[in-house]
This record gives structure tokens, C-alpha cells and sequence, in this order.
């Protein structure tokens, strides 16, 4: 069977009558059988896909026009979202064997319109980390080199479509949770606005920064999902009552644009200087192309990980309260009262980098140091946001490389938290901000390993990122099959 990438040429063999549903699943179950090493998932929905399959290929059969967008489309979902009668456990000792009630949104609207789902993929525990290193079910590896992180924390999710399991799969962004490790296996990740996709159904770690996202090899893919998913929901308030475009019938880009790149990103001690010569040559393509691309100052670019991080583990000390030993999930069998049912339930069921920001974040909002971390975090937040769309009231665009560097050695930075998380510098903007981001295959590091570049735009203008962005790929910087 080919290596698709894209679901329109599925559905015109599907049409034509050379492949069907269930040889698409068996050819993915073969996929994810020979890749088994690289530890992407965590449980795999075999029976139940093939079944679904078997209904699928039936209703086409007997009414072709009865399908749905997404007939032929074989996708995985991160382990962070709910689906309805299956295993959801935040990658966590503490909600293991736990079974969901019912289905995120997202996933509703996908399986809607008959996308089969094949399994939920590995991530960092509680979705907290850049390497998926801090998983209860083990490390995921890198396709493209297993001795390699895959990036964080939708790790599981990146190397699924990164190995060809599935046709494209759902991952959630916190801080860049998506485009990171994208841009490490070499496939398009992007984050839509903060109120674009329900997050009703996701497992929260950091509430007013969480946004589900979709892991494609292709534009036009990650647009018809974008388009599926997004939209009001009455299970969430912070969801957006804007209008969804039809994004995938509006990828045409037929228009110069002004496009900034932050001086401080791109002449960052940290960053790789294959990575920066890259983005620089990808600069003088768009140039030569005709668009205005400019450098400006962002002289906020280094309060953005400490500002993150204080807001980011404050939301996460409050929403895993509840992982309690009281009304779902573990329950250590050692406790002899109620105080030792809450410490040790949650001791033996948390692994160590949920335990260490889940104290940082109670650390922040105690009464003591609310004023000194919390409430100046906030301003640095507000100051961030407007300085941001600052930029936007002139460019239509920022680019910025999708991480410092490649992937790098599995077991190297787990032992330095600060290093872990400064991997995350050129994603956490679009989140502090709420503004949608995509990462985008860029070519090869000299190593071999895959390296990605940013693009972000307005809030709410994923039609406009989306139609640069296939552009982008198509004629600046094709993606290598």
C-alpha cells in the first residue's frame, strides 16, 4: 500500500475502488506492529477499528454520498482526551484503568463525520514535558533515530503520523506541546486560537493556555480537521462564538505579505546554528518571492519561560486537585486515614515532574508569594499579549524557529528541568498570547533529524496561517516524502 499523505488521495482510491477502509486499517496495524518499538501508543483500538471500518466500507457501498468529510481518515488521539468507554489516563500511574464516560468534543465532531479512531498515543505525564520522557507507560521514541526524544509532550502523537500509523492524530498545546514536537519527527503541528476547539473532554493542565491541535503531513488535512473541530460548545465556556471558515476551501495564497522575525529569537545564544542558517536561507527565499520580511525588537523574549512557567504550574496545582484517592483514579491501599489516603494516594500515583510543578504552582499562589510571583506573572503575561498584537497591527505574519535545536538524546535533560523547559522559547508566545501557530518541516539538520519553523498570526485568523502555510510547503520549503 503507498505512504499517504494526504486524505484526498485516499478518498480517490477509495472512490476508484483500489484500497478500502479495512485494507487502510490493516495497512496502519501493520504500521504500528513494526514500529512497536518506538512506544507511540498506548493502547491500540484494534478490533473495535476494523469493525468500524467494516461499516464504513458497507454504508459507501450502499449510499457513496452517505459518508462522512473524514471517510478513509485512520487517526489516533493523545491520551489526554476522552473518548467515550475507552481508557483515558493522562499518561498517569494515578488514573490507571480508568475508563471514560464520555467523549471530548473534538473527538465527537471527528467520529461525526467518520474518522476511525486506532488508539491513544503516549505523551508526558499529565501532559507536562518536552521530551515524553515522563510517561507511566515509558519513553517514546524518535522515528527518524530511536536514540532521540520525540519532543513533548505530544510526543506519542508525533511519531504516529511521523511512522506512518495513521493518517493524522490529535495532540494538545500547552506551550508548544504540538509545534515541538512536530517540528523533531518532521510533520505539521498546528495550534489553533485559545477558544477555537472545545477543550471540553481534555484532561486540563494548564486551563487558560490548553488548545487541542492536529499532527498531518499535510496543510489541506490539518484545515478539514481544524474545520470539523472548531466552533461554540454549551460544555465550554471559553470556546469562541466567531464564525468557523471553511479553511480547507480557502488555502489558495495569491498575495504578497509582510512577515516579521524577532532579532531576539533568531540571535538567541541557545539556538542551533544549522537551525538559524536555515531559517535565515528560508528568510531569503520569502524575500526573493516578492514578501516583506522584516527583523524587530521583542525585548520580552527571555520573562516569557519564567512568566509561563509560574502561570502554567499555578493552573496545574489547582486542576490536578482533584486526583485525590477519593473520587477516581488510585487509591494507595497503605492509608490507614482520610490525611494519608490524600498524601499517599497522590505520592505513589504522580511520577516526579508532575511533583515538582505541582508544587511550584502551589509554592506561587501561596499567601506569602502571590504578590512576588502569581500577580507580576499575570503583568508580564498582559505586557507579552499587547506588545504582540503590537506586531500584528503591522505584519501578517512572525516567523520563528519551532525549537532551538534537534532532537536530542533520550535520558539527557531530564535531570535539568530548566533545561527542559527553555526547548520551549519560541512556542510558549502563542500560547501566553492565545494566538494560533503552526510548525512546518524545514528540511535536515546535518545529524539527520528533522528541523521546524514557526509561523504565527492574529487571533482567530487560522484560515489566513493556513493558506500561507500551504503555500509555504508547496513553494518555499516542500515537504520530503
Amino acid at each position: 500500500m503507498p505512504r499517504y499523505s494526504t486524505l484526498s488521495s485516499i478518498q480517490a482510491d477509495l472512490r476508484a475502488g483500489t484500497t478500502s477502509c479495512v485494507a487502510l486499517v490493516d495497512h496502519y496495524l501493520q504500521q504500528i506492529e513494526e514500529h512497536q518499538q518506538l512506544n507511540a501508543y498506548v493502547e491500540v483500538f484494534a478490533a473495535e477499528a476494523r469493525a468500524k471500518a467494516k461499516v464504513l466500507d458497507d454504508k459507501y457501498q450502499s449510499d457513496a454520498s452517505s459518508v462522512g468529510r473524514l471517510f478513509g481518515a485512520v487517526i489516533s488521539i493523545k491520551d489526554v482526551l476522552c473518548y467515550e468507554g475507552h481508557g483515558v489516563t493522562a499518561a498517569s500511574k494515578i488514573l490507571e484503568g480508568f475508563e471514560s464516560l464520555f467523549s471530548a468534543t473534538a473527538v465527537e465532531r471527528l467520529l461525526a463525520e467518520d474518522a476511525i479512531i486506532i488508539g491513544r498515543t503516549n505523551c508526558d505525564e499529565f501532559a507536562m514535558g518536552s521530551t515524553n520522557e515522563s510517561s507511566y507507560y515509558g519513553v517514546t521514541k524518535n522515528a527518524a533515530d530511536p536514540s532521540k526524544v520525540p519532543g513533548g509532550s505530544s510526543g506519542g502523537s508525533a511519531v504516529a503520523v511521523q511512522a506512518d500509523t495513521c493518517l493524522f492524530s490529535l495532540g494538545t498545546d500547552t506551550g508548544g506541546s504540538v509545534r515541538q514536537p512536530a517540528a523533531f519527527c518532521g510533520v505539521i503541528g498546528l495550534k489553533p486560537s485559545y477558544g477555537r476547539v472545545s477543550r471540553y473532554g481534555l484532561l486540563a493542565y494548564g486551563s487558560s493556555f490548553d488548545q487541542i491541535g492536529v499532527f498531518s503531513h499535510s496543510v489541506e488535512d490539518a484545515a478539514l480537521c481544524l474545520e470539523i473541530m472548531a466552533g461554540s460548545d454549551e460544555f465550554d465556556a471559553s470556546t469562541s462564538t466567531k464564525e468557523v471558515p471553511a479553511y480547507s476551501q480557502m488555502l489558495q495564497f495569491d498575495k504578497k505579505s509582510k512577515i516579521a522575525y524577532l532579532g531576539t529569537a533568531l540571535h538567541h545564544p541557545s539556538l542551533d546554528p544549522e537551525v538559524k542558517a536555515q531559517c535565515q536561507a528560508c528568510i531569503e527565499k520569502l524575500k526573493a518571492e516578492g514578501h516583506e520580511v522584516e527583523e524587530i525588537d521583542f525585548d520580552l523574549l527571555d520573562y516569557i519561560i519564567p512568566a509561563y512557567y509560574v502561570l502554567t504550574t499555578a493552573e496545574a496545582s489547582s486542576n490536578l486537585s482533584r486526583y485525590d484517592g477519593i473520587r477516581y483514579g488510585h487509591r494507595s491501599q497503605q492509608a490507614e486515614n482520610l490525611l494519608e489516603t490524600y498524601q499517599k494516594s497522590r505520592t505513589e500515583g504522580f511520577g516526579k515532574e508532575v511533583k515538582r510543578r505541582i508544587m511550584l504552582g502551589t509554592f506561587v499562589l501561596s499567601a506569602g508569594y502571590y504578590d512576588a510571583y502569581y500577580s507580576k506573572a499575570q503583568k508580564v503575561r498582559r505586557l507579552i499579549q499587547q506588545k504582540t498584537f503590537e506586531i500584528f497591527e503591522s505584519y501578517d505574519y512572525i516567523l520563528m524557529p519551532a525549537a532551538p535545536g534537534t532532537a536530542w538524546d533520550l535520558g539527557t535533560q531530564m535531570d535539568d528541568p530548566v533545561a527542559m523547559y527553555l526547548a520551549d522559547i519560541f512556542t510558549v508566545q502563542a500560547n501566553m498570547v492565545g494566538i494560533p501557530g503552526i510548525s512546518l518541516p524545514l528540511g535536515k539538520h546535518s545529524n539527520g533529524l528533522p528541523i521546524g519553523i514557526q509561523f504565527m498570526t492574529n487571533r482567530f485568523k487560522e484560515a489566513k496561517l493556513l493558506a500561507f502555510s500551504n503555500y509555504f510547503v508547496n513553494k518555499i520549503a516542500p515537504i520530503e516524502e
